[in-house]
């Protein structure tokens, strides 16, 4: 993406997890606690991967991708499809991007990575101005 940059990938963190699960020093609902409405969220608005699970090896993991920023308001902190973060960046100074990786078949949930999107510059908020009745 043309805007993305603060890039954090957390693959060390994932695989220092999952070593941590099958050497037993982890217990797997540990890792496999995923809330409720994470689960939702990739059940309905995820987008499917071809990787499977590295917990129960079973099923495939599902991307949700959230967003957070000052001047996002409203949208704050809600899912957003890959395709949507284009047009933000294009409309937004600055905002987070942060992507989990679910399964939801055993509840495993970690984070992926984290970026910073946006045109770098503050939004211009535009406010009505009352006109004076006169």
């Amino acid at each position: 993406m043309w805007s993305q940059r603060s890039v954090v990938d957390y693959g060390l963190a994932r695989r220092s997890t999952v070593v941590s699960v099958f050497s037993g020093h982890t217990a797997v609902s540990d890792v496999c606690d995923a809330h409720p409405y994470l689960l939702r969220a990739a059940k309905y608005h995820g987008e499917p991967t071809a990787k499977t699970c590295p917990i129960c090896r079973k099923g495939k993991l599902t991307h949700v991708t959230y967003v957070y920023g000052d001047e996002l308001g409203q949208y704050e902190g809600r899912v957003k499809a890959t395709c949507e973060l284009p047009e933000m960046a294009r409309e937004y100074g600055e905002f987070r991007v942060y992507v989990v990786e679910v399964c939801q078949g055993c509840a495993w949930n970690h984070l992926t990575q984290s970026y910073v999107l946006g045109t770098g510059q503050p939004r211009d908020r535009r406010r009505r101005r009352r006109v004076a009745e006169t």
